[in-house]
């Protein structure tokens, strides 16, 4: 008879946490990413990974980082240009505003790939796991390009 009591109420706590998990859609739900393509440059070189993002929700989202199966680590950077040098930084996270959109490009916001395995090829298909300050995460798949690709 002590085993009906533990086993409902395993039931209900599971209940309870599958119910919690779906009251809420996380960010990454709202996101439309289109475009997507990867800079593919030659030998170990990094590589830039570029998306336009639309957001449907009524609050601005924030692209925090990416990670991959191919990539032994992927970076949110921006290039900018101030007194006539290029620059690059890292940046924490890239904001999507309520009903607008945001992209990475080349010049600008851009994932940061470094040491593909095995190689990545123009041609290839990328999944990146693309991660937003909610903890949601959602797989885009980026096409290969060459490195003169615009």
């Amino acid at each position: 008879m002590t085993s009906r009591p533990s086993l409902l109420a395993a039931v209900v706590a599971a209940g309870w946490l599958l119910i919690a998990g779906t009251a809420v859609a996380g960010d990454a739900d709202a996101v439309t990413a289109s475009n997507a393509w990867i800079r593919v440059l030659p030998g170990d070189l990094p590589a830039g990974a570029f998306v336009n993002f639309t957001n449907a929700s009524d609050h601005a989202v924030a692209l925090t980082g990416a990670s991959s199966t191919r990539y032994g680590q992927a970076m949110l950077h921006r290039s900018s240009t101030e007194g006539g040098m290029g620059r690059m930084e890292t940046v924490d996270k890239l904001e999507i505003p309520a009903h607008g959109s945001a992209r990475l490009s080349p010049g600008a916001y851009h994932l940061m790939l470094m040491h593909a395995k095995p190689a990545v090829v123009p041609g290839d298909t990328v999944v990146l796991t693309l991660g937003f300050s909610d903890g949601s995460h959602k797989d885009v798949t980026f096409q290969a390009r060459p490195a003169n690709a615009l």
